[in-house]
């Protein structure tokens, strides 16, 4: 399971970070990735970061901007987003990098002056 925190309104140019912690299942040993689906589209991989620190991929939309890392002690992967847009408005989810593991609530993100 999932739980997903830190998301709320920002204006274009904020910052925001997310967290999401883990449990049912050995975080250490799996791939973790941070997910959005804006209003009306489909749910999009933005991030991914590997077992290891160091690993990481992000869509091109979001390259530059965001950053992924994880803390396997406390079962958590964040999202630090800098440079916020409008586009950006959408609710953050993770999961594993398949996407297989029970979706969370996920965390509403606001872009907007």
């Amino acid at each position: 399971q999932f739980v997903e925190s830190g998301g709320g309104l920002v204006q274009p140019g904020g910052s925001l970070r997310l967290s999401c912690t883990a449990s049912g299942f050995t975080f250490s040993m799996n791939v973790m990735s941070w997910y959005r689906q804006a209003p009306g589209k489909e749910r999009e991989l933005v991030a991914t970061i590997g077992r290891f620190v160091g690993t990481t991929n992000y869509a091109d939309s979001v390259k530059g901007r965001f950053t992924i890392s994880r803390d396997n002690r406390k079962n958590t992967v964040y999202l630090q987003m800098h440079s916020l847009k409008p586009e950006d408005t959408a609710v953050y989810y993770c999961n594993l990098r398949d996407g297989s593991g029970k979706w969370g609530q996920g965390t509403q993100v606001t872009v907007s002056s």
